[in-house]
């Protein structure tokens, strides 16, 4: 039998074969959407490690140098092993000596200790021969010839020595006496500037260091 265009079951046929289509249509677009969920699903997530944040914790004190105990005159490591960099600090005529000393661990080996002498003060270093490190272990200062960091000096009111050393932060433990302010660290080596008073201002420093 010929069918002619717009005979009726010409029609139902166009219709059966659109909704065929628009059916093949829906189910290519799911099957499209779908896809890339599985590939997702399948494919490993990369977990990256995070970085640390170096801006976040710095360092109280920066690589090379000394606290305040370390080394109350020079905070640079490279600067305090040169004894030029305490002739330097000086402001009047000094003598130095160097005397041979046994080394505290080994008998074979001989160190030196260096001192420096100005006016009432002084200034005195252990030299391991084996670090050829220069090591600050005493300093007694009764004049105004030099000066320590942070502008502490004798003559200095005792208010700014105080507002200085708390400057320091906590781990720097104050202890003070009406004839003298102490300062020694919380933790570490048993180092220590003692600032002896007198009518209100610093009279002497005598700095105590460890030197093993």
């Amino acid at each position: 039998m010929l069918l002619r265009p717009h005979s009726t079951c010409y029609n139902g046929s166009l219709k059966a074969r659109l909704l065929l289509l628009l059916l093949l249509i829906h189910t290519f677009a799911t099957a499209c959407t779908d896809n890339p969920a599985e590939e997702e699903a399948d494919t490993p997530v990369e977990r990256r490690t995070a970085e640390p944040d170096t801006t976040a914790v710095n360092s109280s004190r920066a690589p090379g140098t000394h606290d305040l105990l370390g080394n109350p005159f020079v905070a640079n490591r490279q600067q305090s092993n040169n004894l030029a960099t305490y002739f330097d600090r000086i402001n009047t005529d000094f003598t130095v000596d160097a005397d041979a000393v046994e080394n505290r661990h080994k008998a074979s080996i001989t160190d030196t200790i260096y001192t420096i002498r100005f006016g009432n003060s002084a200034m005195e270093f252990y030299a391991p021969t084996h670090s050829g490190e220069l090591l600050l272990q005493m300093a007694d200062i009764r004049g105004t010839d030099i000066k320590l960091r942070n502008n502490l000096r004798v003559g200095m009111p005792q208010a700014e020595l105080l507002n200085r050393l708390k400057s320091q932060g906590e781990d720097l433990k104050i202890i003070q006496t009406p004839n003298e302010i102490v300062a020694t660290a919380r933790e570490g080596a048993p180092a220590t500037l003692h600032f002896y008073l007198e009518k209100g201002k610093v009279s002497r420093i005598l700095y105590e260091g460890y030197v093993d």
